[in-house]
This record gives structure tokens, C-alpha cells and sequence, in this order.
């Protein structure tokens, strides 16, 4: 798999000049533009000056009578035609045979022919719908991998869930490149998945590809930035559940040996993620006291007894425990820690508008001493949360917010924002702490000083 298609229609000068500056900005990948088998679509895709032009027809029946109301014969010139003048203009070509797999397979090897023999680069088989099985996948391109010289490309769908298991058994068959997409977004259900795609070559079938893994975290949560469509916890690969844990047995069986539980030939630290032990209703033992030792908390066996039991309490009302709920839940019973907080927050203010920068004030005891602080940023939850970095001084440069998300909003006017923020301090250590409140930035301000405090005070 070298290569990521992206496809998009051009309908005015400039949107054309817009791909053409992409294709001309000196990345190293290759910006594929698709087009119809129409001369204005091929034009527009030539002018843009791509790396190269992928067209395409329909192929099957369903689609031929139904959308572009042609016979066999005149598909097989029309997509001919399109290839040549791809050709002539001194440009790569890929062509698809939409709806390849619901296609009758003589007439389908007939169409792959024609193009190939028309000069065509690489041809694509699309799973337009969905709707082939792995095994069938398998077959059809063993087939055409026995009439067709040059390399064979998918595009698999998901309509069934089945579009990384048809890219890989394509793989497998002999085509020697598969289109996925990040997080697979795509029409109806999707697309194949880059991430699962790229990690089974790599970690199930010992492939390589040009993918530098250790991104695909990262660039999966920035699509999501992108695009508003979150990523589901669940996701394998990059959801956040993916190297969580929160089973007794597995959580146990992680912390003696992470493969116990994990693939591993998948780590989270090859795709760039981070393990996490969960702590809810199905916490065992070694989890709680793994984290309370973490944070230099020691409790006795009855002790850790009573911190579990209140933790599965808490869990079974629906409530996730958060690392800043573990150790308050561990100092009630224990006994509050000596001293005071490193951070004892008394009073925040901001200023915001649409004319106006935000700037917040956060005023607060640390480490017994009173300050006052004042920062800016690029919204008022932003400029708090600067402040406060500002606020702890030397301090700021072993700590440094790993995450922040709304995790729950009610309804009604008066809504209640639930703010959950990660703290990572110089080690890797990362605490979490949620905070709710009717104010967005006064929840956030809050969760951000109780995690600090936390990773300062142990």
C-alpha cells in the first residue's frame, strides 16, 4: 500500500486552481484526481495538474441500465477513450470499474483488458456497495490476477463491516495497493479503515508500507478535529478503549505482562496511543493498588478493601472513576494528606467578546503564597486555562495538559458542563480530574487545578 487516494469534483476555475496548488506545493505524496469518463472531468483534472488521474465508469448492470443508460460495448469505448486521452496528455492513469463486484466477471475481465491495452497504469476494483464476502474478494481477484499484467488497487466499502477484511484478502489474492481512508469516513458506512488496514499488514501479515505508524493516533484525533465526527471509544487502533483496561483478570495480567491481554504484536506505543487501566465496576485489585502506589499512596489490605468497594460503588451508579476520584475516595479513608493544596483556587474571572481578546484572571493560594495571574488565548476557557499554567510559575514546566474534552452536557438553559482534563507531568505520569459546573470555564479551571494538585502533591 503506497499510496492514499483522495478524489474530488472540480466544477469551477477556482477550485481548479485550488488542487493545483496542492499538487504542485512539494509534497512528497501524489495527489490523484477523479474523474468521470467525460473530457471536461479528465480537462479539469489535467489543468490541476495532479499526479495522476483516476476515471472511471459503471460497470455493472444494475448501474449501466439504470444510471448512465449505455450498453456493454459503449462502457468498453467510453472508458477506452478516457484512458488514451489520459494517456496522450503524458499523465498516470488509474481506472475503476464501478460496482467491479457486482459486475459479471467475463465482462468485467473484458473491460480490465481494454483499458490495459489502452495503456492504463493501475486498475481499481471497487466494492462500490459492500456487498462481496472476504472469500469472494479472494476469488475475484485471483482471478483478474490472471489476466491482467498490471497492478491491481481496491476500494472497499463497509456496508457490512467487511471493508478492511476485503481490502486484506485482496491484498492477499495479488493486488498490490488498497485505498483506505482516516477513521474510515466515507459514503453510507464508510470506507476501509487506514489504521486497521495498515496495522494488520504490518503487525498480522509482517507487510510493510511507507505509513509511519507512530502517527496514526495523532492523525486519526486531528480528522476528527477536522471533520466534528468523533472517533468511538470502542475503534480498534485509535479509539480510546483500544489499550484500556479495566477487567480484574485483565488488568492484572497487563500490569505482570501487557501481551497477556494485548496482541502484542500491537503496541499503543507503535500507533502512538498510551495504555490505560480503567478503574469502574469490574476493577480488580492489582488495578487500584497499582494506581494508588503510583501516587505514593500505600494503603494497608483493609484499607485498599474499603477503597475498592466505594470505587465499585460509585462505578455501578454510572459514574467513571477518574484518577482525582481515586485518591479522594483513598484520603477519605486513609486521612487527608498533610498541608494544603499546592493550588487553592479562590476567584476567576474573564473577559471575552466578538471584538474582543479573551483574557482571564485566576487568583489563588500557591503553596500558601497569594497570586494573581492574567493570560490570554484564543477563547475564554483557553485563556484560563493559560492562566493557570501561568499562575504555578516553575512549576509549569513539569506539567502539561495531555487532554481535554466536555464529557457530558445537560439540557435547559441553565446546562451543566462536565469538563474532564489530563495532566501529564516530566515522567509521563498522567492524572485525570473532572470538574462540573454551570460555567464551562470555571469547570475547566477547576478539573485542571485539581489534577495539577494531584500529580504535585504525590
Amino acid at each position: 500500500m503506497d499510496t492514499i487516494e483522495a478524489g474530488f469534483p472540480i466544477a469551477s476555475a477556482g477550485d481548479m486552481e485550488s488542487v493545483h496548488n496542492i499538487a504542485t506545493a512539494g509534497l512528497t505524496s501524489e495527489v490523484c484526481g477523479l474523474a468521470r469518463v467525460l473530457t471536461k472531468d479528465l480537462d479539469a483534472c489535467i489543468q490541476a495538474d495532479v499526479g495522476m488521474i483516476h476515471t472511471f465508469v459503471s460497470t455493472s448492470d444494475i448501474q449501466r441500465i439504470h444510471t448512465i443508460k449505455k450498453s456493454r460495448e459503449e462502457v468498453i469505448e467510453m472508458a477506452t477513450n478516457a484512458v488514451e486521452y489520459i494517456k496522450d496528455h503524458g499523465m498516470r492513469c488509474m481506472f475503476s470499474a464501478m460496482d467491479a463486484t457486482r459486475t459479471d466477471i467475463d465482462y468485467l475481465i473484458d473491460v480490465y483488458k481494454a483499458v490495459e491495452d489502452a495503456g492504463c497504469d493501475i486498475i481499481n476494483v471497487p466494492d462500490t456497495v459492500g456487498v462481496i464476502a472476504p472469500s469472494g474478494m479472494y476469488r475475484l481477484i485471483s482471478e483478474l490476477d490472471k489476466d491482467i499484467n498490471i497492478p491491481i488497487d481496491t476500494h472497499c466499502h463497509n456496508d457490512f463491516g467487511l471493508a478492511v477484511a476485503n481490502s486484506l484478502m485482496a491484498i492477499e489474492a495479488g493486488a498490490s495497493q488498497a485505498q483506505v481512508t482516516v477513521n474510515g469516513l466515507g459514503e453510507r458506512a464508510g470506507n476501509a479503515d487506514l489504521a486497521e488496514t495498515v496495522m494488520s499488514l504490518h503487525s498480522i501479515y509482517g507487510a510493510k508500507t511507507n505509513i509511519n505508524t507512530e502517527y496514526i493516533v495523532e492523525t486519526a484525533r486531528m480528522v476528527e478535529r477536522y471533520t466534528g465526527v468523533a472517533i468511538p471509544p470502542h475503534m480498534p487502533v485509535v479509539g480510546e478503549n483500544a489499550f484500556a483496561h479495566e477487567s480484574g483478570i485483565h488488568t492484572h495480567g497487563v500490569l505482570e505482562n501487557s501481551d497477556t491481554f494485548e496482541p502484542g504484536i500491537m503496541t499503543p506505543e507503535m500507533v502512538g496511543h498510551t495504555r490505560r487501566i480503567v478503574l469502574g465496576k469490574h476493577a480488580g485489585r492489582h488495578a487500584v493498588l497499582r494506581s494508588l502506589q503510583s501516587a505514593n499512596i500505600n494503603p494497608s489490605d483493609e484499607q485498599l478493601d474499603a477503597i475498592i468497594n466505594k470505587v465499585k460503588v460509585l462505578a455501578d451508579k454510572g459514574k467513571r472513576i477518574t484518577d482525582a476520584d481515586l485518591y479522594a475516595i483513598a484520603f477519605d479513608i486513609l486521612g487527608k494528606p498533610e498541608g494544603m493544596p499546592v493550588i487553592d483556587l479562590e476567584e476567576v474571572s474573564v473577559m471575552t467578546g466578538n471584538i474582543t481578546t479573551s483574557t482571564a484572571v485566576v487568583k489563588a493560594l500557591v503553596n500558601g503564597t497569594e497570586r494573581i495571574t492574567s493570560d490570554v488565548g484564543v477563547g475564554p476557557v483557553d485563556a484560563a486555562l493559560k492562566a493557570v499554567e501561568t499562575l504555578i510559575g516553575k512549576h509549569a514546566s513539569s506539567v502539561s495538559i495531555h487532554d481535554f474534552r466536555i464529557e457530558a452536557v445537560t439540557g435547559g438553559a441553565d446546562a451543566l458542563a462536565e469538563v474532564v482534563i489530563g495532566v501529564q507531568d516530566k515522567n509521563g505520569r498522567i492524572v485525570t480530574a473532572r470538574a462540573a459546573n454551570a460555567d464551562i470555564v470555571l469547570a475547566s479551571v477547576e478539573a485542571l487545578v485539581t489534577a495539577i494538585n494531584m500529580l504535585l502533591k504525590t
